[in-house]
């Protein structure tokens, strides 16, 4: 078995697993990579890195320096990634969190040693974005990295998970993913398509004014830079909507393959099933999703075990992604 010099090694090089007896089209096979296995948690284990690194190399961050402290706004996996980073590099980490995110998110951020500053929970995730933006602009000292502009995100995803995907996929004809960031779309999609032009990049995202555990709906008004630094909307070659009811519907439809994930990998799953219910009965087709995390940080939501409507009403007041 390999030894590791550090556990930010094992980030990446996650396994890729056969679905397909949830796939409605018997011609028609879906994979899953599944990222919870990533040491922190989450496919962001790659964004964390990869940002921290690119800051590095930039020279704003120096490596072991106490004194030097990071703000960055998170609803929880990308803090989550960037706490366990941060802890080993030796910075400070101070992450802007709505008050309404899930009580496993908050206290792995506390595990890992990054301090909290609240955000309103009414005002979600883009509200903690407007937030870090101001105490940046207050504290210039600070480094913000801010991952929806920062090109570090989709990079991670061009040189790594990209790659994987291909190596361990080559016949892959469709990649499907949720629209968070739009890092993974965005980074996998490129790479894809400049190696296999006929890949199909599809986007999940919840309809205009719905929430989606770590997804978000352009049409809500907030476009992330890193979309249109892209050009997301050529890449793309179409956008899925997934309603928060399908999300936990397919969430649950997982532990029948045995994997037990996140409720952005059951919106993800149902994007997949979606793909291929529109591969034509004569065609064949092999569709890679990606089961963004593990599903330990959501057993609050009670997504396996309570009415499937309690869950999803629950889902509106309290953050779990």
């Amino acid at each position: 078995m390999a030894r590791y010099a550090s556990v930010l090694e094992l980030i990446g090089r996650t396994p890729v697993v056969d679905v397909s007896a949830l796939s409605p089209n018997a011609n028609v096979a879906i994979l899953a990579k599944l990222e919870g296995r990533n040491p922190a948690g989450s496919v962001k284990d790659r964004v964390a890195l990869s940002l921290i690194e690119a800051a590095e190399r930039d020279g704003l961050l120096v490596p072991g320096d106490p004194a030097q402290t990071l703000i960055e706004p998170s609803s929880g996996n990308t803090g989550i990634a960037l706490a366990l980073v941060c802890r080993l590099r030796g910075y400070h980490l101070k992450v802007v969190l709505p008050t309404n995110v899930s009580p496993e998110r908050r206290q792995l951020l506390l595990a890992f040693g990054a301090e909290i500053i609240d955000s309103p929970g009414a005002e979600g995730s883009n509200g903690a974005v407007r937030l870090a933006q101001r105490l940046s602009e207050e504290n210039p000292e600070w480094v913000f990295l801010y991952q929806y502009a920062n090109p570090a995100n989709p990079l991670a995803h061009y040189e790594t998970t990209g790659p994987e995907i291909l190596d361990d996929v080559p016949e892959i004809t469709h990649f499907v993913a949720g629209l968070g960031t739009s890092g993974t779309l965005m980074g996998v999609g490129r790479f894809l398509k400049e190696r296999r032009p006929g890949v199909q990049i599809w986007a999940v995202e919840p309809p205009s004014g719905e929430m989606v555990d770590g997804l978000r709906s352009l049409d809500d008004g907030y476009v992330p830079p890193i979309f249109t630094d892209n050009h997301g909307e050529t890449l793309l070659d179409r956008k899925v909507i997934v309603r928060p009811r399908e999300s936990v519907e397919w969430t649950r439809r997982l532990t029948e393959v045995g994997l037990f994930a996140g409720l952005s990998s059951g919106a993800a799953l149902a994007g997949a099933v979606k793909c291929a219910l529109s591969v034509p009965d004569d065609e064949r087709a092999t569709i890679v999703t990606v089961i963004a995390d593990d599903g330990w940080k959501y057993l609050s939501t009670g997504a396996w075990s309570d009415d499937l409507d309690e869950v999803v009403e629950r889902a509106k007041a309290t953050i779990y992604f």
